[in-house]
């Protein structure tokens, strides 16, 4: 069979008479033994037995290693963890799999990427059914792990990386990823004519190419998170360039060729010259030349349009592989029905069509405390936050919480719901828990983006811009290509008063082709200079700015608040003026008060008296709370002033 994703008729023809089995408590799968395996970079659940889940596992360590060899990277980051359920049989794949036009998708396997994890689903009743999320499993992989590209190269990438075909001893590249048999064998075992779509090998034959301008211009068409049909020129072309960068070693002069068009915005054509030393009339006959020099593309062609065609495409190329199925070390452990079933059904809520039914079996788990897990709380609580019902959400995870306190999901979706609930509130209560929680999901997967992402959040909401700045590095290292996460770096960076980093990144991102980002950028730039003289940006700002206010500037280089007055809301907190910061020492913290506290700041020759009201909720960073006793140590603190030497504690931040 010719192709990476096509189910004989037979096999498919049985799922659809299965598709609506019900699944009840008592099914034959619910009785089999289920395992978790683990690799180094993977993690398997599976019915079809311990050997399939560590072979499974093993595959993808392969699949991870030969895409480093590929872009010549040693270490690959995986900065969004990956589950892959891998089912044993037709019936039951069936019943998970997502719909299309009510019947279940054809291919073995299936990739469902979110904004918390990317799980993939397996069915280990076809052979090598994990060739069928080798496209997406390479664009997760270039997310991560290249910086960002024109649509050509990442959809081309892609494409070749799904040729890979991985055999006892070598691997198998360069073949035609959407090359199919034109002949199908229907139940009777007739065997009949098809009218398939073209594949990359006839696509290309025609004598009409994209020119090389037009073809790196052009932009993958992408509606609700998918892409359309792959059989077009562009995909067909974009896979022959990088089909023929691969393969003449020229991925160095491409990383140069990026440099210049993504950074130093040069035209493709100057770029071409300069990056690969040829103009792009002649890139285009090098590629072109190469085409038709692939001898075993074209006998492939031919073979694929007779009625008993090989089982595979000729080698176009081969190699070694990294290393063997059985070199792969990993650990399995039997998991309860109940636990898997749970698993199972949190992955099926990220299907739209199938939502529904997942919801109403966890809640059937949940219901009954011989089957209850943290796992049916903390996936009802994910169905909640879908609905922005944070309420509900918050409910589920407490109760999950109760069972299983040190779960990384569950402590990941009680930050999300704070994350959630305070990016457009005036006031955040729990930044402290947030962060403790992330802490918890980052002991876990310690190369979790979004963790960081929403940790730099916490921090920068409040008022740790430079332990913010940590965090948020950290997010964009993981995630090169997140302009969300570098809008949030440059918001890190003019909170630290460090406004030479920060505008040179606003300005890369007012070129984004994200709308929204761009629109942000430019706005904080606009911004800036009010910023930089009264201290807060023009939507925070009071109607009347006092003149004076232009001189004061922050904390580490202005004297004038020492001649101020006192506010006249006494000891009230202040809610509302700029939030300031200093670097200075700790020299005492006063609890004489029952609940409140005042911490006495040496700061040069300065003493400043900053209060809280309630020592039991003010925010730490690097330490679990506000101690009585600490005395003499070096801290980062952003307040409120207040006039004189007084002010509102708004965070601290001890080493």
């Amino acid at each position: 069979m010719f192709g990476r994703h096509l189910s004989p008729p037979t096999r498919f023809l049985l799922l659809l008479a299965s598709v609506f089995a019900p699944r009840g408590a008592a099914t034959a799968a619910d009785q089999s033994k289920w395992f978790r395996v683990s690799s180094d970079h993977f993690i398997v659940v599976t019915d079809a037995g311990e050997k399939k889940g560590h072979d499974t596992a093993a595959r993808f360590e392969q699949m991870r290693a030969v895409f480093g060899e590929l872009l010549g990277r040693k270490k690959l980051r995986m900065s969004k963890p990956i589950d892959i359920i891998a089912i044993g049989n037709d019936k039951e794949y069936a019943q998970l799999a997502p719909l299309e036009k009510g019947q279940p998708i054809r291919a073995p396997a299936f990739f469902l990427s979110g904004d918390d994890r990317i799980y993939v689903v397996l069915n280990l009743f076809e052979a090598d059914s994990w060739r069928a999320v080798e496209h997406q499993f390479a664009h997760f992989l270039l997310h991560y792990n290249y910086p960002p590209t024109q649509a050509w190269f990442d959809e081309g990438f892609a494409e070749y990386f799904a040729s890979l075909a991985l055999r006892a001893k070598q691997a198998e590249m360069g073949a035609d990823p959407e090359l199919y048999s034109g002949y199908q064998t229907d139940i009777y075992g007739n065997v009949n004519q098809t009218d398939g779509m073209k594949s990359f090998t006839e696509i290309l034959s025609a004598p009409v190419w994209l020119s090389i301008p037009d073809l790196f211009g052009m932009r993958n068409r992408v509606a609700n998170g998918r892409e359309g049909t792959q059989h077009t020129l562009f995909h067909a072309q974009s896979w022959i360039v990088v089909h023929y960068l691969l393969n003449k070693n020229r991925m160095a002069e491409t990383g140069k060729y990026f440099e210049l068009v993504e950074n130093q915005q040069v035209p493709v054509e100057e770029a071409v010259q300069q990056a690969y030393g040829m103009t792009v009339g002649q890139f285009d006959q090098a590629v072109k030349d190469y085409f038709h020099s692939l001898k075993p593309l074209f006998a492939s062609l031919d073979q694929s349009k007779q009625p008993n065609p090989p089982p595979g495409p000729e080698i176009v190329y081969e190699s070694a592989l990294p290393f063997a199925v059985d070199d792969v070390a990993a650990s399995a452990r039997q998991i309860p029905v109940t636990e898997a079933q749970a698993l199972v059904e949190e992955m099926e809520l990220r299907i739209p069509e199938r939502r529904e039914r997942a919801v109403q079996h966890l809640q059937t788990l949940a219901a009954d405390p011989r089957t209850d897990t943290t796992i049916t709380h903390r996936g009802l609580a994910w169905a909640y936050l879908q609905k922005n019902d944070i309420a509900h959400a918050y409910e589920e995870l407490k109760a999950g919480m109760q069972i299983n306190s040190s779960d990384p999901w569950a402590s990941y979706y009680l930050a999300l719901t704070t994350y959630r609930s305070g990016e457009k509130a005036a006031r955040v209560r729990g930044l402290a828990n947030m962060m403790e929680s992330l802490q918890l999901v980052l002991n876990e997967y310690p190369d979790f983006a979004e963790a960081y992402n929403m940790l730099g959040w916490a921090r920068l909401t409040g008022g740790g811009a430079n332990s913010a700045l940590e965090a948020m590095k950290l997010a964009v290292q993981l995630s090169p290509r997140d302009e969300e996460y570098q809008l949030r770096l440059a918001r890190s960076y003019i909170q630290a008063k460090n406004w030479k980093e920060g505008t040179a990144i606003l300005e890369r991102l007012k070129l984004s082709q994200n709308a929204e980002v761009q629109t942000a950028a430019k706005k904080d730039s606009e911004d800036l200079p009010f910023l930089k003289k009264f201290g807060v940006p023009p939507q925070e700002a009071p109607a009347v700015i006092p003149e004076t206010t232009a001189s004061e500037g922050d904390a580490d280089n202005s004297e004038a608040e020492e001649d101020r007055p006192p506010e006249e809301a006494g000891d009230r907190p202040r809610t509302q003026g700029p939030v300031r910061f200093l670097k200075g020492t700790l020299v005492s913290v006063d609890c004489s008060q029952a609940a409140a506290a005042v911490l006495t700041i040496l700061h040069g020759s300065r003493m400043l008296k900053l209060r809280i009201g309630d020592r039991n909720a003010a925010l730490v960073i690097g330490a679990p709370g506000l101690r009585c006793d600490w005395k003499n140590i070096a801290v980062n603190v952003n307040y409120r002033a207040r006039g004189g030497r007084d002010g509102d504690l708004v965070s601290i931040e001890v080493p």
